[in-house]
């Protein structure tokens, strides 16, 4: 994308772009960590397993992870085409949420009959992330914060009420917090209001989730192979055999964990594209910026619209700031020189000025993106192929640190043969609307991004455009 050239800029954007000009295209949660762990081996040769798992970010290491401690005797493979969390996974904003559905919000209009099973799942998912995280000792900074979801508009307070009145009856802890209730934990003169999820969500460092979860896996036994790219699936008697350049594994199963990459299975593409989502890191606040902004409790934040922002505190006092914008390139191109864009970023900066304008004059220091796995429901889905032995789950639309042991959990259901209450929900049975063929599904994306950014503009009233997705079950909002 072409940067803008300087001429062009008013005295305003001047201003925002001088908090850029230390900016590196890096990405934050790799500088110099010292828990990095070294790289495996790449697969070389045949071999022989229970289970292969394709892709080692969070849903294929939880699927190892599960697989091994539900039968430590079963011989579990994980090949991945670069390393452990090179995509989605090692590189998000680190929200690990309770929520299986992308929001309570957008389950309850999906799924509204299930939506109090599916609450208490995905609270007690995130009890045992963090009881995971405790018995194999993983340092990823996991913080039990909460989140809070501002208003930075009057329209945006509509129905909060009533959200944490279901939300509460369905056993969760939330509150509407007044303009000077969420002004008082955090100083930005923009809040009108907002609610507050005490524990449902916790923050983490998430290069140090997946490598935590890596070494719990090697712990147990699993096999990982990186730089292995699968290139295709075959069967075989009793089994899948799944093809490297180098190698295959010869497995009874295979589960894959492939997040936004083209799926082995052509049939599952048309339910999911790539859109891009940015991330901005400013330089450690000093005591009496930190002062300013008060935010004492640490909590997760993000923008009640349908555009919307979220942002954290880092263990070391950086603010990380990402979202709004979310680029789909046409044919859905997943390619490294989308990952810097710096247009996007100086719209986020110069939205992070209006939120804290105390903060003028502090330098972002890292900038950064990837692709996320979008479907037309935002929520995870799953399907099966090969006669049953191969599974996968995808669609998580950058909701994926917590749901994704959950989905992983449902796979290994589905691939086992087990009718658990995860099996029998709709969300597990039933595929969202696929997506159009290009052109169509440019224009799609394109007309419908148009929309949002103008019910954003205009009180969220939706146009006509929206409310026909609404009617068709697709509803975005986001």
């Amino acid at each position: 994308m072409n940067q803008p050239s300087a001429g062009s800029m008013d005295k305003k954007n001047s201003f925002v772009l001088r908090h850029l000009s230390d900016l590196r295209p890096d990405l934050w949660w790799l500088d110099s960590d010292p828990l990095e762990p070294e790289a495996r081996s790449s697969l070389i040769g045949d071999v022989g397993a229970d289970l292969c798992v394709v892709g080692a970010g969070y849903t294929g290491l939880w699927t190892a992870l599960l697989a091994k401690e539900r039968d430590p005797h079963r011989e579990v493979v994980v090949v991945e085409q670069y390393e452990t969390g090179a995509g989605a996974s090692g590189r998000n904003g680190g929200f690990c949420s309770a929520s299986l559905t992308h929001g309570f919000g957008n389950g309850m209009r999906r799924f509204p009959r299930e939506m109090p099973l599916i609450e208490e799942m995905g609270r007690q998912n995130l009890d045992e992330i963090e009881e995971t995280i405790r018995r194999y000792d993983i340092e990823c900074d996991f913080e039990r914060t909460g989140e809070l979801r501002v208003a930075v508009e009057p329209w945006q307070l509509e129905g909060m009420a009533e959200e944490a009145r279901l939300r509460n009856e369905m056993g969760d802890h939330v509150q509407v917090l007044s303009r000077d209730e969420v002004r008082a934990r955090i100083h930005s003169p923009i809040y009108e209001g907002a609610i507050f999820d005490s524990d449902g969500t916790a923050m983490v460092d998430p290069a140090r989730l997946v490598w935590g979860l890596e070494r719990a896996c090697l712990s147990l036994g699993v096999i990982i192979y990186e730089n292995s790219k699968v290139l295709r699936l075959e069967d075989v008697e009793d089994g899948v055999r799944v093809h490297t350049p180098y190698g295959a594994v010869t497995a009874r199963r295979v589960a894959l964990a492939t997040n936004v990459f083209p799926s082995l299975v052509r049939a599952a593409r048309k339910y999911v594209v790539p859109v891009f989502d940015y991330q901005l890191v400013t330089e450690p606040l000093t005591p009496t910026q930190r002062e300013s902004i008060g935010w004492a409790d640490r909590e997760g934040v993000a923008d009640a619209g349908n555009q919307f922002h979220y942002y954290r505190l880092t263990q070391d006092g950086c603010i990380l700031w990402g979202g709004y914008d979310a680029i789909y390139n046409f044919r859905g191109k997943v390619q490294r020189d989308y990952e810097f864009n710096a247009e996007t970023y100086a719209t986020l900066a110069g939205h992070f000025l209006k939120t804290f304008p105390q903060l003028a004059g502090i330098k972002f220091t890292h900038g950064w993106g990837g692709a996320i796995d979008t479907c037309t429901r935002f929520s995870p889905f799953w399907g099966t192929a090969h006669l049953g032995r191969v599974a996968y789950v995808m669609g998580f639309t950058g909701l994926g640190v917590g749901a994704t042991r959950f989905g992983a959990q449902t796979m290994l259901d589905v691939l086992d043969g087990v009718d658990s209450p995860r099996t029998r929900l709709t969300m597990v049975k039933r595929k969202p609307m696929p997506f159009p063929p290009e052109p169509f599904r440019w224009i799609f994306i394109r007309a419908t991004q148009w929309s949002i950014r103008r019910a954003d503009e205009n009180q969220g009233r939706r146009n006509l455009w929206l409310k026909l997705l609404d009617r068709l079950g697709l509803g975005f909002d986001s």
